[in-house]
């Protein structure tokens, strides 16, 4: 029995691109592969709008491969990384395992972290990489990395910033050049509503250049021979998945026939839906202002059972998640990303209301 995934990743992946993986394959040395694989380079700098000094990568691996490739590539000594739940902390040690030193700004779980607060530890001059989760999944909190980035840029230029939008781009707002950060990466398993399996990285030349300066890069982790075989060979270094790379190269013609405008429009339309019903039958988790627009994380206030809601849900065939970690049961997240739209929300929302007895 499918369950359609209202989870905050995998999320649900339609027949369609599904299908899409059905291709016969293509050897990665080959003419057919550069073709792909240049379109589908091509066709992401154009919806993320980048200009000449950014790049597109895609790595076959998940999301957080890119914490690694951050602490192998980007940190020079010692990063300051905002840890606001599961994830960012996450890619704090992650960062620590590579062999660098990390100092977490650490901020209660369901609040934003502010660019006043970081700029109160990048004022010590100890840091030359900032590390920040945009869209934290554990709690449903956006954090504000237009104007934290707009502030390192004017006030402390040497520090990279580093973004992980795992959850975030494809379905928010993510420009880079506009944020002036130097990397940023999601999966395809989330706002890509694809399977699991690649991973997109957006790049600043002086992330580059940042990179070539810094030893024990790794093989599949160094960002150089990434990026310096692809201007050599425009192709990968290493097999990449190329079934996923089929879908995904569907993916990016849908994403830039619906503009980076109108994606994210539609995510914050499903978004808004959620958090206005979360409102009115129990309390959003996100600190107000800061409510993520791809998923929504709700304090059971009601005390009712997320569990049996789930198991009672299947039967409808969906499936939303419970709180992540210590907030299972006291929270539960409904994921608002990918391929749904307006109307699959409601449909799913109003299964809820029904189990529950919430429009009685």
């Amino acid at each position: 029995m499918h369950k359609r995934l209202l989870i905050p990743g995998p999320t649900e992946v339609s027949a369609k691109m599904l299908f899409e993986q059905t291709r016969f394959l293509i050897g990665h040395r080959t003419k057919e592969f550069t073709e792909l694989y240049t379109a589908i380079i091509a066709k992401l700098n154009r919806f993320f709008q980048q200009p000449s000094d950014y790049k597109a990568t895609i790595t076959t691996s998940s999301g957080t491969l890119w914490f690694d490739i951050v602490g192998r590539n980007i940190v020079k000594e010692k990063a300051l990384v905002c840890a606001n739940g599961a994830f960012s902390k996450r890619f704090g040690t992650a960062i620590q395992d590579c062999g660098k030193e990390v100092d977490f700004l650490e901020v209660e779980w369901g609040k934003a972290v502010k660019p006043h607060m970081i700029a109160e530890k990048l004022g010590s001059g100890e840091y030359d990489t900032l590390g920040i989760c945009h869209n934290e999944t554990s709690t449903g909190v956006r954090n504000p990395i237009y104007k934290i980035g707009e502030m390192v840029r004017k006030d402390y230029p040497d520090v990279m910033l580093a973004i992980d939008s795992i959850s975030g781009m494809a379905g928010d707002k993510v420009l880079p050049s506009k944020i002036g950060c130097d990397v940023i990466f999601a999966s395809t398993q989330k706002c890509f509503a694809l399977p699991p399996g690649l991973a997109v990285g957006l790049v600043s030349d002086r992330a580059l250049e940042r990179a070539r300066e810094v030893p024990n890069r790794g093989l599949y982790t160094n960002l150089v021979r990434i990026f310096d075989y692809y201007e050599r060979k425009h192709q990968t270094p290493f097999t990449p998945n190329i079934s996923l790379l089929y879908a995904l190269d569907k993916r990016m013609d849908l994403l830039l026939e619906e503009t980076h405008e109108g994606v994210y429009q539609r995510h914050k339309a499903m978004a808004e839906y959620t958090q206005k019903w979360a409102k009115k039958h129990f309390a959003l988790f996100a600190e107000p202002g800061y409510e993520s627009v791809t998923v929504t994380c709700i304090k059971n206030t009601l005390g009712k059972s997320v569990k049996e809601l789930n198991k009672k849900l299947e039967e409808r065939h969906f499936m939303i998640s419970n709180g992540y970690g210590k907030l299972a049961e006291q929270t539960f997240r409904i994921g608002h990303m990918g391929e749904w739209d307006l109307a699959g929300i409601k449909e799913a929302i109003w299964h809820i209301d029904e189990i529950w007895g919430l429009g009685k």
